[in-house]
C-alpha cells in the first residue's frame, strides 16, 4: 500500500505508523492492527523508529501532523 492511499484522513498516530510499516513491507498485507498494536503502544526500537519516521515526514512536509487533542498525521494536500 503505498503510504499516500494508506493516510488520506488524519489518523492516529499508532495507526499512522502502522501505515508505514506496511507500506514498507515490514508488516504482511493480512496483518491487523489489533494483533500488533502492542508494537506502538510499549518502548521498543521498532515502534519507536516507526513513530521517528513520521515525525520525520512531517517535518519534511511529506505529512501533516496535528499534535492536539491527540497526535494524528495525514498525508501532505499541498
Amino acid at each position: 500500500m503505498a503510504l499516500s492511499e494508506g493516510l488520506p484522513n488524519w489518523t492516529d498516530w499508532d495507526r499512522a505508523a502502522f501505515v508505514v510499516g506496511c507500506s514498507l513491507g515490514i508488516f504482511g498485507d493480512s496483518e491487523a492492527f489489533t494483533r500488533i498494536k502492542w508494537v506502538f503502544w510499549t518502548d521498543n526500537p521498532l515502534g519507536n523508529a516507526l513513530h521517528e519516521v513520521l515525525l520525520h515526514l512531517a517535518a519534511a512536509g511529506v505529512l501533516e501532523r496535528r499534535e492536539e487533542p491527540d497526535e494524528r498525521f495525514r498525508w501532505s494536500v499541498q
